[in-house]
């Protein structure tokens, strides 16, 4: 197999082969077909994140096809195509797996953060936490569920059913949800960087209501904001365009600090949460949704030994939409 490896933290990803990986009890081995590239792969590869063991090798938005199972595993076979997300196991036994917050868990595996994930032509994945995801759809396109999809679904449900919904940082996590936001009869409104036309442009052919500058104030009050981009300064921008009891939804995995602000600007019961990994019972609710109403990725593919260049655009801002790479 090949694979682009992070071996230290702050050093471009290399092309590496090494032998083949054989599943253990309850794995699956699969033939990467896709994989997305993520803000937090972006993390991991800048060192934002604790913990982080090295050699890894990065990538959680996974689409491939089963072509080696381990000893227990009964519900998937070779040739079966699924998804493999952020959440790589988890440990069933603490108090958060008791009381089915398993994105809580006190002893989780994520996918290309603490095991190898996706930039890779082949990968092992716990059975139990790999998605079903049937022919449907080309393998490119579905990839960025697997994470931008699921976290995005998770904050619009924190969000607490929102009429009117603002979207902080219009990439591949927001471009997702908005969609899936606009079926539910709720007027979105898009923020981005300043001057970022493409991103706007892309925000209105969704069927968004407005899109502008992240320090721009909407048209009207927002019920819920959710704050894709890794900017804490934007948590107090969106805590002045909630309404009164209104949320401002953190969705990442790391962002910057938050800056100091009024406590005028929280009062009046406005609230700020954090979104932590995700459920399996989350990804089945999300994939069952757009198997019915699929969404629309927009997506840019490179080739997995160009890892690096999908990994700079995203640095960059210059990304619209989702990189892919194809093995």
């Amino acid at each position: 197999m090949y694979a682009m490896v992070l071996e230290a933290s702050g050093t471009p990803l290399v092309w590496r082969e090494r032998p083949a990986p054989v599943p253990k009890a309850g794995q699956v081995r699969i033939m990467v077909d896709a994989c997305g590239v993520c803000r937090t792969d972006l993390h991991v590869v800048d060192g934002d994140l604790p913990s982080i063991r090295y050699p890894i090798v990065p990538g959680h938005e996974i689409v491939g096809r089963i072509d080696e199972v381990g000893i227990g595993v009964e519900i998937l076979k070779p040739g079966d195509r699924v998804g493999v997300p952020w959440l790589g196991s988890t440990c069933g036994t603490c108090p958060y797996c008791r009381r089915h917050a398993e994105n809580l868990c006190d002893h989780p595996e994520f996918t290309g953060y603490t095991r190898d994930g996706g930039f890779a032509t082949h990968v092992i994945a716990e059975a139990r936490y790999c998605f079903e995801l049937g022919e449907a759809g080309d393998s490119d396109k579905l990839a960025p569920l697997m994470c931008a999809g699921l976290i995005g679904w998770r904050s619009l449900k924190m969000a607490g059913g929102p009429k009117v919904l603002g979207l902080y940082g219009f990439g591949a996590a927001a471009h997702i949800i908005a969609q899936v936001a606009v079926r539910q009869q709720c007027r979105v409104y898009a923020f981005t960087r300043d001057g970022d036309a493409a991103a706007q442009d892309l925000a209105l052919s969704l069927g968004v209501a407005w899109a502008g500058a992240a320090a721009l104030t909407p048209p009207e009050e927002l019920d819920a904001a959710i704050i894709f981009a890794p900017a804490g300064e934007l948590v107090p921008i969106a805590l002045r365009a909630v309404r009164k009891g209104g949320r401002v939804v953190c969705a990442g995995i790391h962002m910057s600090n938050i800056p100091s602000f009024p406590y005028r600007d929280l009062w009046e019961e406005r609230q700020i949460v954090s979104v932590a990994n995700l459920t399996r019972a989350d990804g089945e609710e999300f994939l069952e949704l757009v198997r019915h109403a699929p969404v629309e990725t927009h997506t840019t593919t490179y080739p997995l030994g160009e890892a690096n260049a999908a990994l700079n655009a995203l640095r960059s801002g210059t990304l619209v939409g989702a990189a892919v790479l194809l093995p």
